[in-house]
């Protein structure tokens, strides 16, 4: 990898962040490699179709590796081609969680010294969503990759309703056990399903007169902090987080909300 450090994974030279394209096989050549399926069956005029299609989409030099009919009229593309455009990276600016990450130790610390007492937190997949990775890896003890679940916790009292849970009874739920937060995790997204499934929480809260009272997270694979954010929730965490993320963020959360009574 010519031209970066592997510790840093920052380039070592100064580059024009205004002006950035695509990297192929060198800077800013605007290679791009792409996959999609058009309905149509396999043949030359398919791959012919996959071209002109990507030329509309702004890539010059379209090629088509690889194509294969994967069901009747249906067909597979790998593709290749060049990027016409350009961005200014400087000028992105993208809402980001802000707290101090903390290990399990140092968040049952926490608890002991400025919450003084368990936190209770209600996490299920709702809706239709019948996976239950996502959940469990934030909640059963034993985590996922090496980062232990918010049972392992001490100061946490926990409450995994599993999956294809309806948003009423999650509530019904938080309301019985007097839940600080909430966790849900959406997996299918199949026509923004999850959209409107994690709006429709949101609301049965305010009815409740809840939602400025439980801290309200969700998590997925297509879920990010902005998005959580403009759905009305108090945060969102995507692939790569853990326990202790959401974990730092309730209790940071929770003693502002307290100190705030």
């Amino acid at each position: 990898m010519s031209g970066y450090s592997l510790e840093s994974k920052k380039p070592d030279r100064a580059l024009d962040l205004t002006r950035i394209r695509p990297y192929g096989d060198t800077m800013n050549d605007g290679k791009v490699q792409l996959s999609f399926t058009l309905p149509v069956p396999n043949g030359p005029e398919a791959v012919e179709a996959a071209k002109i299609l990507m030329r509309k989409m702004g890539f010059k030099e379209p090629q088509i590796v690889f194509s294969r009919e994967i069901s009747e009229s249906f067909t597979f593309f790998v593709a290749y081609g060049v990027s016409i455009h350009e961005i200014d990276y400087s000028s992105i600016k993208v809402p980001k969680l802000s707290l101090e990450k903390m290990s399990m130790e140092e968040i049952d610390r926490f608890i002991d010294e400025r919450i003084r007492r368990k936190v209770v937190v209600v996490g299920a997949s709702t809706g239709t969503d019948a996976h239950t990775v996502g959940i469990d890896a934030i909640m059963n003890m034993k985590g996922f990759a090496g980062h232990y679940g918010l049972e392992r916790y001490r100061n946490f009292t926990t409450y995994n309703m599993g999956s294809q849970v309806p948003n009423e009874e999650l509530v019904a739920r938080a309301i019985e056990v007097g839940a600080d937060a909430i966790l849900v995790s959406q997996t299918v997204t199949a026509k923004n399903v999850h959209l409107k499934n994690m709006a429709d929480l949101v609301e049965l809260l305010e009815a409740e007169n809840l939602r400025k009272k439980i801290i309200l997270i969700a998590g997925g694979a297509r879920i990010t902090h902005e998005l959580a954010k403009e759905l009305g929730y108090d945060a969102g965490f995507g692939p790569g987080s853990f326990a202790e993320d959401v974990a730092s963020f309730i209790v940071q959360k929770l003693e502002t909300m307290i100190g705030n009574l």
